[in-house]
């Protein structure tokens, strides 16, 4: 049986392993588990499947796919992954209608964690925070170049900031509260003004005594710059090729392993909102009715999490000649042709003031206004000494510099990831969301049977094939017009065809969506019929089967009578 879970801290890797494990245990009509590969450090990659397989087993239905916590410090994604694997199962015990449904008609793969090795460096007594993978690159001897980097030199298992009073600092005490420093003013400070200069907590490599270079750590990788949609070696941490992590390849082997999944979502912190590609063109470029669907999705995505939606490259992006590519949302959209998200949990300037922050926040950050609000409501908030979200300056002697202060921000449990009481209220509602997703996509089934005796042992059998999912069997106008998806094939069994094949093309279906553009006059392009004219003696019973690699497979049975 799963541990009692609350959701309320960030479980370490052989936590996380138990509890998924004890959930399958105690969910096996639901849950499953499987490991799909390993870290660059051995450990085992978790992957999590969940729908009622009573009525049918995963790879028969339709599916929605989530990965979380590919980034180190973003273990809030985590968090958000178990819950909605709790949702999910909950939901179906206490009868949730449309987790039910769900459950019933549609499979959800989850990965709690992508990346285990750079969590565990993150959460481990003496920590270390990479941005991914723990790997050494771009040089594999993992040799510091000469310069600063950040780590817990008091042994205390925080990585704070680190001060030095210097009367040319760049850094300054607010007017409102001088345990905070913001950046000096565009026209400078009367002299005798006091000055810092603001490091995070760290040691320095070779140091000249008077500049301190600020070098990649020698684990620079960013494994979301690994996919394969835009890869390029400008783009920072891409690797030495696509797919060179195992980590990354081994999930995109899972994901093309399942062609059945319609829907993708990657769970990042930080920012409090809902992203959607691309992160390299404009809308204008993208199909508009991708768009559409997106901004419809984003609607309900919006109303159940709270969180806004944005385009990464239309509101996102700070100069748009050099943006990010090899993401995993571009490459669920672009190479898949599904809709994908990123979604970033937390935003610590909307908890402190009510406003939501700026989109251009990941470059410019916090306004001096909003650091301050920030700090004073990071005083109220519980916690202990390990957790804290602002730390007061203490004195401490550091190898290199001598003395300075350690204290200001504890990244890692303010701006990246929430205060821990707040965990559960923040990942809550995305798992109705990611029931929504899942519901929307195309489900095929059949509906219309019907059979008419032409002579003593030939007989003319129809049978009706509808999309009963929202989206079109293809999903997006993408993958239609790249031909990513293939059509659906219906196949008859059980008695000889008549001139012609028992394996039938019915090529593609909308889905209810259409009913936005057809105005009430469109026909019926969810559906088709398939016929075929079979010989065989009366009482003969035929198997007809309909399977398409997303909407799903189902049959039927039909006695020639």
């Amino acid at each position: 049986m799963a541990d009692t879970y609350y959701f309320d801290r960030f479980l370490r890797y052989d936590e996380l392993t138990a509890w998924v494990d004890g959930l399958a245990a105690e969910h096996p009509n639901l849950v499953t588990v499987e490991t799909y590969g390993q870290s660059h450090e051995g450990r085992d990659l978790r992957l999590v499947t969940v729908t009622d397989s009573s009525t049918g087993v995963h790879d028969t239905k339709p599916a929605h796919w989530i990965d979380a916590n590919i980034h180190s410090v973003e273990l809030t994604a985590s968090v958000a992954a178990c819950r909605v694997l709790q949702h999910l199962v909950d939901g179906f015990v206490s009868n949730d209608e449309q987790v039910i449904r769900a459950l019933s008609t549609r499979t959800f793969y989850v990965v709690p964690r992508v990346n285990p090795d750079g969590a565990e460096w993150a959460l481990a007594d003496s920590p270390h925070y990479r941005r991914s993978s723990v790997r050494n690159w771009p040089l594999a001897d993992g040799r510091r170049w000469p310069g600063h980097e950040s780590e817990d030199i008091d042994g205390d298992g925080r990585v704070l900031q680190m001060r030095i009073a210097d009367s040319d600092g760049q850094w300054m005490p607010h007017p409102g509260d001088e345990r905070l420093l913001v950046p000096v003013p565009l026209d400078g400070l009367a002299d005798g003004t006091q000055r810092y200069r603001l490091f995070g907590e760290g040691t320095i490599e070779d140091f000249d005594g008077f500049t301190i270079a600020k070098p990649r750590v020698p684990q620079g990788l960013d494994m979301n710059r690994n996919y394969p949609a835009g890869w390029g070696t400008a783009v920072p941490g891409s690797g030495d090729h696509p797919l060179s992590e195992p980590e990354i390849d081994a999930l995109l082997r899972a994901i093309i392993a399942r062609p059945n999944i319609c829907g993708f979502n990657a769970f990042h912190t930080a920012g409090g909102v809902l992203l959607r590609p691309s992160s390299t063109a404009a809308d204008a470029e993208l199909p508009p009715n991708d768009i559409w669907v997106w901004k419809e999705l984003a609607k309900r995505g919006t109303e159940l999490t709270g969180y806004p939606a944005y385009s990464v490259y239309e509101d996102f992006t700070w100069d748009i000649n050099e943006t990010m590519s090899g993401a995993s949302d571009d490459w669920a959209y672009e190479h898949l042709g599904v809709y994908g998200w990123t979604t970033e949990f937390w935003d610590l300037v909307h908890a402190a003031t009510g406003e939501k922050v700026s989109t251009h926040f990941w470059y410019t950050g916090p306004t001096d206004d909003e650091a301050l609000a920030v700090l004073h409501w990071l005083d109220l908030q519980p916690g202990d000494a390990l957790t804290a979200g602002f730390v007061d300056w203490y004195e401490f002697e550091h190898p290199q510099l001598g003395p300075v202060e350690l204290g200001g921000w504890n990244d890692l449990y303010s701006w990246v990831n929430p205060p821990q009481h707040l965990l559960a209220d923040e990942v809550d509602g995305h798992g109705a969301f990611a029931v929504v997703q899942a519901l929307s996509a195309p489900c095929i089934e059949i509906k219309h049977t019907a059979i008419e005796q032409l002579g003593p042992d030939t007989w003319r059998v129809d049978v009706g094939i509808a999309n009963t999912g929202w989206l079109p069997t293809y999903v997006t106008e993408k993958a239609n017009k790249d031909s990513i998806v293939r059509p659906i094939v219906v196949e008859l069994v059980g008695a000889d065809v008549v001139g012609g094949s028992s394996r039938q093309q019915l090529g593609q279906l909308a889905g209810s969506m259409a009913a936005r553009f057809n105005h009430g006059d469109g026909g019926s392009p969810e559906r088709a019929l398939a016929s075929w004219t079979v010989r065989c003696q009366p009482g003969t019973e035929l198997t007809v089967g309909a399977t398409h690699q997303r909407a799903g497979t189902t049959s039927t049975s039909i006695t020639c009578q």
